[in-house]
């Protein structure tokens, strides 16, 4: 089943255009959780060197969905998340890992650590929570509604 569930992992991944364009990179997903990976260079900086929030909060928030989604079934939504920056990141790899806190029948309370490698070392440099929901059915249909229609 791991083996499996990785490999759907990745091919979501692989729709997501914000994570082709980062670069992101699923390394595990179980039953235990999940880890995403981004190489950190300067297209990831803002103006003290230090890597942007956006992409802390980028990472967190698909950690916390492919944790909640590993509980609920692949169709979920972020309901919400809080995110508590710890250090400044830098170094050259972003580690989030992501694990369920609890899940019910149509959410799941999810936590997300993020590391950055520098030196060797990594460094916790943001944690976030967030509740993540089952995606409600899509709507599909033929018909729509144009300009000159009441």
């Amino acid at each position: 089943m791991s083996a499996a569930l990785l490999e759907l992992g990745r091919q979501v991944l692989a729709t997501q255009g914000f994570s082709r364009l980062l670069g992101t990179e699923l390394s595990a997903w179980d039953e235990r959780g999940v880890r995403l990976e981004l190489a950190i260079d300067d297209r990831l900086s803002q103006q003290n060197g230090y890597v942007h929030g956006g992409v802390l909060a980028y990472l967190a928030d698909n950690a916390l969905t492919y944790a909640g989604g590993g509980a609920l079934g692949a169709a979920v939504l972020t309901a919400e998340i809080k995110i508590n920056y710890l250090r400044p990141a830098r170094g050259t790899r972003l580690i989030a890992q992501g694990t369920v806190l609890h899940a019910g029948r149509t959410q799941a309370v999810c936590r997300c650590e993020i590391y950055a490698r520098h030196e060797g070392e990594d460094r916790l440099c943001a944690a976030a929570q967030g509740t993540i929901v089952r995606a409600p059915a899509p709507v599909v249909s033929n018909t729509r509604k144009t300009d000159n229609q009441d």
